[in-house]
């Protein structure tokens, strides 16, 4: 008999979306061995010269523009994009999606980006039967994300689910999943043994990470943090920005037995575990994967549209504070130092939003039956 095949389908705009497709596809096999998964960035596979480039370009935009992403984000809020606009991206960048999909031949798709997911469901308005998944990783549900064609929305939070019924999203194509995280991220580690584990002084510890592009922190604030290195461990996960990395590792001001600074890290789980206060972008995978460890969280910089939205939600439901200035820094650092304990106790037990780490890909397991 043959096996089931799922193809998840994203983007490299960002590093949160493909993080979540490798998610599922690991819980989808951790679930059920049999099942055969693929994650795919579906523009870089078909453009491996060109799609760098344009992420590339997006990359810088996001870092120099902000303001501009968050126009582009709300002016197409409530809207889909149109038929001539979908034509032009499939032509430009997408032409040979149909080929790859015959040649893989799954039994159905997730999509975890906008993009694919408006490419599967124009290939689906032209004969293609296959069930399209459509995972949204964010706590918010912009346009793009919406079309027809779609078959079940998996979304992040009731909040989530909510915006999609306003929107006109039939109640039966709509599932509370949750965001997937790895499954590293379904259990915690006592922190004694992860301090250990990374080589940690056993002290309050603040992991600060701005996600796979590197830390974006205000360099002010950056300084500020290192005057508490005598009481307070610091561990900077500075992504792939290697410039950064460089530029701190030459820095006195980091040079401390209780300051550590990291490049792109697989142990992002055990960084967590061993933390007792986030400082992050506010991402919907790094806040999910926060929320999961039930580490509270401070939030710089959100990019406007999404980030802002997550940072609201996370805000909302008690699990994270906007860094309004270097006061917002002093309160929570001298928290740590002066009432270590009672900071603790008051760690989450973990999701509120997503109480069962197992529920996105068990759903996906549960459709294809």
């Amino acid at each position: 008999m043959r096996k089931k095949r799922i193809i998840l389908l994203s983007e490299g705009f960002g590093t949160g979306h493909t993080q979540a497709a490798y998610a599922l596809s690991v819980g989808l096999r951790q679930l059920e061995p049999d099942v055969q998964t693929r994650v795919i960035e579906l523009g870089k596979f078909l453009n491996p010269t060109v799609g760098p480039l344009i992420f590339a370009a997006y990359r810088k935009t996001v870092s120099s523009q902000p303001k501009l992403v968050g126009l582009l984000y709300r002016k197409k809020y409530k809207k889909s994009l149109n038929r001539v606009t979908q034509l032009a991206l499939h032509r430009i960048f997408y032409t040979q999606a149909s080929h790859v999909l015959d040649q893989l031949r799954p039994d159905a798709i997730v999509c975890t980006h906008p993009f694919p997911n408006i490419i599967v469901s124009r290939l689906k308005r032209s004969g293609l039967h296959l069930p399209l998944y459509t995972l949204i990783t964010d706590y918010d549900a912009h346009g793009t994300w919406m079309n027809p064609e779609v078959t079940k929305y998996l979304v992040s939070a009731p909040e989530v689910r909510n915006k999609l019924l306003e929107r006109g999203i039939d109640d039966s194509r709509i599932v509370v999943t949750g965001i997937p995280v790895h499954p590293k991220f379904w259990e915690r580690c006592p922190q004694s043994e992860a301090q250990r584990e990374l080589g940690l002084r056993p002290l309050p510890t603040v992991m600060i990470m701005g996600g796979g592009w590197g830390l974006s922190l205000n360099e002010d604030l950056l300084q500020y943090m290192t005057t508490w290195r005598e009481h307070v461990q610091l561990l900077f996960c500075m992504g792939s920005n290697q410039k950064a990395i460089a530029r701190m590792e030459q820095d006195p001001l980091f040079q401390h037995p209780n300051i550590h600074i990291f490049g792109y890290t697989q142990e992002v789980s055990r960084l967590m575990d061993a933390s007792d206060l986030l400082v992050t972008k506010p991402g919907g995978m790094t806040c999910t994967e926060g929320m999961m460890k039930g580490i509270p969280m401070l939030f710089y910089d959100p990019i406007p549209g999404q980030e802002e939205e997550n940072c609201e939600y996370f805000m909302e439901h008690g699990m994270g504070e906007k860094i309004e200035s270097s006061d917002t820094i002093a309160r929570w650092f001298n928290e740590l130092q002066h009432h270590y304990d009672r900071l603790r106790e008051k760690r989450q037990l973990g999701a509120l939003a997503m109480t069962d780490p197992e529920a996105c890909a068990r759903t996906v397991l549960q459709l294809l039956k």
